[in-house]
């Protein structure tokens, strides 16, 4: 039989145990209680977050939340000042070419050598000039007050029917009309002169004398005709302009689809090889850059068909 102090002491010792037990169980609740928080507040943030996904979208939107759980829109940086540009070289303004300004009032629009308002230096000589007629064709002449140009300013008959003022250093003067050729060894400036023309100026017997001379548009002129060459037809042609007030620059015939520049040859026709607008409408372009358009002329070789028309005086 246990004694009463055997049971007292079973007693004491079963308290404690019981106070321990519970201790230990109170200590464990303390520190558990952190870990259960943070589990909760994980499991809340994961319930948010999942709460403004996007249904079906790929991408996450991850507000920044309050203490009120309310989001907080990020803010817009403050935009810097972009420095201003400086115009790189290849954005200035280009300087105008030279070719772009326009030609003086004085010069012709398309003049060749011969230019209107310029003097030239050369030499006259004269030659025996029989009837007048020369390489550009015009035929006998009743004036013969005329010149041959040098070749180089005869420019593939560019000169032919120019009236040119002649000047001799002793002050006497002429007034010319260019109805022939001068070849080598004629040089850039010569004018070769009928001799009629030559002693207006100077003694024959002198033979070459230093001259200055320039283009004239002469006041009295009657009306320019049209020449076709003969052998022309409707197949080839060749087609001469005759008694023109200005140096002809340029002459287009009516092809069917447009006008057509002719070339010109250096007995002074204009040619088409192929027969194109012989026969059709003419058009003329003095080297001031006057034009004229002549209606269709019957092709007539070797017969003058006047125009009725002229170009301006200058």
């Amino acid at each position: 039989m246990k004694t009463a102090r055997h049971i007292a002491r079973q007693g004491g010792r079963g308290s404690w145990v019981m106070w321990g037990a519970v201790v230990a169980v109170a200590v464990v609740a303390v520190l558990a209680y952190p870990v259960i928080g943070a589990l909760s507040g994980g499991a809340a943030d994961v319930a948010r977050t999942a709460a403004v996904a996007a249904p079906g979208s790929s991408q996450v939107s991850t507000p920044t939340a309050t203490a009120t759980g309310s989001p907080t829109p990020s803010a817009s940086p403050t935009p810097t000042a972009s420095p201003t540009p400086k115009p790189s070289p290849s954005a200035r303004k280009p300087r105008p070419s030279p070719t772009a300004t326009p030609p003086p009032s004085t010069t012709a629009a398309s003049a060749g050598r011969i230019s209107p308002g310029t003097t030239y230096e050369g030499d006259a000589t004269h030659y025996e000039a029989a009837d007048g007629n020369g390489a550009c064709g015009f035929g006998p002449s009743d004036d013969m007050m005329i010149a041959a140009m040098n070749e180089t300013d005869y420019e593939t008959a560019k000169a032919c029917g120019a009236t040119l003022l002649v000047r001799a250093a002793n002050g006497n003067s002429v007034t010319v009309r260019v109805t022939n050729l001068c070849p080598l060894p004629c040089g850039p400036g010569q004018l070769d002169l009928s001799k009629q023309a030559f002693a207006e100026l100077a003694d024959p017997q002198l033979g070459r004398i230093p001259v200055t001379w320039s283009l004239l548009s002469p006041g009295s002129a009657g009306t320019i005709s049209i020449r076709y060459k003969e052998g022309s037809s409707q197949w080839w042609c060749g087609i001469q302009v005759i008694d023109h007030r200005n140096p002809v620059a340029k002459l287009e015939v009516d092809a069917g689809d447009g006008w057509r520049a002719l070339p010109r040859a250096e007995y002074n026709y204009f040619l088409s090889e192929n027969g194109s607008g012989c026969g059709g409408e003419i058009r003329i372009t003095d080297i001031y850059g006057e034009r004229l358009t002549v209606r269709g002329l019957r092709v007539r070789a070797d017969v003058v068909q006047p125009t009725g028309v002229q170009f301006a005086r200058h």
